[in-house]
């Protein structure tokens, strides 16, 4: 997601995950979503779709959503559907408009700010796991397309500290923390710390709630909201430093800008990764795509000695030194 979320939530009004809501409801100046549909004595306006999964509806300015999502569906894979039965048609649109329909979904199928949340990441880390043990056709599943990059990114990082830029939900910083638990190694072994994790993002609002849910889990993991093209951090102030899935959000410049900062940052060397998509996905707010010879010329631009391979997408690793 990547599906992605909640990365952008720089509108006018920013979303809170974790402000308070009725149970089985979420609302917000342009969206309102429910929990099995409209409550009874609501005067219901027509519906402009039925999907398999939601009834679309519009109250004046805001749209209205009902859904029938249970507590053991909450997971990523909710983006997909979203986007294949709202946005892709055309029913709905824009990336601030998904990322409250996708935080009103969650909020209203569990009461609870926090159950809600920790719902949604234990389904969604279970399941990351589950395409490892079992891989399967990514489909349209935004979980297994983005299992097997999970797990790539953490074959190639060796243990030290590392830094997340553009973490959204920051699945793969959790995946980093748990494998980073006092006394554990990759492997099992106790005896060995393999990482410090540090996770960053624009939103504050996410990085407040996975900073919520690292602690609800017990994982060690730091968490810095700001923008990954100007990280307060000192010159090489990590080993590593992660981009996943970010590139495609930015415009070429500000996405160099974003590489540039991470060099900076990195003792050691920079791991970027991107999708290969024919058009840029709108609805998780992309903007650009990738191809190798790309992302080549931008390793190139950097100065610095780079790869460049192809896995689930494609990835450039550049050595900072």
């Amino acid at each position: 997601m990547s599906v992605t979320g909640l990365r952008s939530a720089i509108a006018a009004r920013r979303i809170d995950p974790l402000a308070p809501c009725p149970n089985g409801a979420y609302a917000d100046h342009l969206v309102r979503v429910i929990r099995d549909g409209p409550r009874t004595g609501d005067a219901t306006p027509r519906p402009i779709v039925r999907t398999e999964h939601f009834i679309l509806r519009r109250r004046s300015r805001r749209v209205e959503l009902g859904h029938s999502l249970r507590p053991e569906q909450l997971d990523n894979d909710l983006a997909g559907l979203l986007a294949e039965e709202l946005f892709a048609p055309g029913w709905l649109s824009g990336s601030d408009v998904f990322e409250r329909v996708f935080t009103g979904v969650v909020r209203s199928c569990v009461d609870g700010a926090l159950p809600a949340w920790t719902t949604f990441y234990d389904n969604t880390l279970a399941r990351i796991r589950e395409y490892w043990r079992t891989p399967k056709p990514a489909d349209h599943s935004s979980i297994a397309g983005f299992a097997p990059v999970y797990r790539h990114t953490l074959d190639l990082l060796a243990p030290g500290t590392v830094l997340d830029l553009g973490s959204c939900f920051g699945f793969l910083p959790l995946l980093l923390a748990e494998r980073s638990e006092p006394g554990l190694s990759p492997g099992g072994v106790r005896g060995r710390r393999t990482h410090k994790v540090i996770a960053s993002d624009l939103a504050q609002g996410t990085m407040r709630l996975l900073d919520a849910v690292a602690r609800a889990r017990g994982l060690p993991l730091d968490t810095l909201a700001c923008d990954a093209a100007r990280v307060p951090l000192p010159d090489g102030s990590v080993d590593v430093v992660t981009v996943i899935h970010v590139l495609e959000h930015l415009e070429p410049a500000h996405g160099d800008t974003v590489v540039a900062e991470a060099l900076r940052l990195a003792r050691q060397r920079v791991v970027v990764a991107v999708p290969y998509e024919d058009e840029p996905t709108a609805a998780y707010g992309h903007v650009r795509c990738f191809d190798p010879d790309q992302l080549a010329a931008l390793g190139r631009r950097t100065g610095h000695r780079f790869s460049v391979a192809s896995y689930h997408g494609g990835w450039l690793v550049l050595e900072a030194s």
